[in-house]
């Protein structure tokens, strides 16, 4: 039950570090680089740390439980969204200082898709996912 309570504050921190990057993005010019990398750097490790919880841990950890429902649940997020962790390491690696200076409208433009859907798995498993784990754990906790 921990360890959902730990990954909704994790999904707070990254709505709000989403909302600090997109009214950057939404500006007509750059930002002061230090701002940015700031933003940027905040939100990269909130979200790896966040990722690789859900995803080597989360995931694999409902999938075992032995209830066929939760498995296939857990199964369709990780074939839907799995990607995302792949996905924003390629976009961090790709916008340096440098390049985001030569092309702000295509930074602004694929910041803005990954944080789409970073949003839409973020409202996926707080609506669909986590209920039911919790619910799993609560059970499993009362069985006890």
């Amino acid at each position: 039950m921990r360890e959902i309570e730990r990954l909704r504050a994790e999904h707070s921190a990254l709505v709000t570090l989403s909302g600090f990057l997109m009214d950057m993005v939404a500006a007509p010019s750059p930002p002061r680089s230090t701002e940015l990398a700031s933003v940027r750097g905040m939100l990269r490790d909130t979200l790896t740390r966040h990722l690789k919880c859900e995803d080597w841990a989360l995931y694999p950890k409902l999938q075992s439980r032995g209830d066929p429902g939760l498995s296939r649940l857990a199964k369709e997020f990780v074939d839907e969204m799995g990607h995302i962790a792949g996905d924003f390491i390629a976009y961090d690696t790709r916008w340096t200082p440098d390049t985001i200076a030569a092309d702000w409208a295509g930074f602004c433009a694929e910041t803005t898709g990954i944080l789409d859907a970073l949003a839409m798995r973020i409202e996926r498993e707080e609506q669909d996912l986590y209920p039911v784990a919790e619910r799993l754990a609560l059970s499993r906790s009362e069985g006890a």
